[in-house]
C-alpha cells in the first residue's frame, strides 16, 4: 500500500532527503535512528520566515533537536557541521 501526501501538501523535497542523508552521515547515526526534517514558518505575521528543525530520535536514548534559521535549500554542508557537530548526540 503506498501513502499518498495529504490533500494541499506536496511530497518531500530531493532537498530535504539530501540534508536527512547528510545529518546520518555527519552524526555517523546507524539505520535504526530516525532523523526528522521539518521546515516551519516562524515570526509575527506580515514578517514570517523560514526555519528548519532537524530532529535526531535514536531507539534507545535522548532525542536531539536543532533549528536553523533558514529554508533548508539554504543550508550548507558546512552550516550544518557547525551547528550539528558541537552538540551531538553522545
Amino acid at each position: 500500500m503506498y501513502l499518498e501526501p495529504r490533500p494541499g501538501s506536496a511530497w518531500p523535497s530531493p532537498y530535504l532527503r539530501e540534508l536527512k542523508n547528510a545529518v546520518h552521515a555527519l552524526l555517523g547515526l546507524d539505520d535504526d535512528t530516525a532523523v526528522i526534517i521539518r521546515q516551519l514558518t516562524s515570526g509575527e505575521v506580515g514578517r514570517r520566515s523560514l526555519e528548519t528543525v532537524v530532529a535526531v530520535l535514536p531507539m534507545d536514548g535522548e532525542a536531539h533537536c536543532w533549528t536553523l534559521h533558514r529554508p533548508a535549500e539554504q543550508i550548507t554542508e558546512n552550516e550544518l557541521r557547525a551547528t550539528l557537530l558541537p552538540h551531538r548526540p553522545s
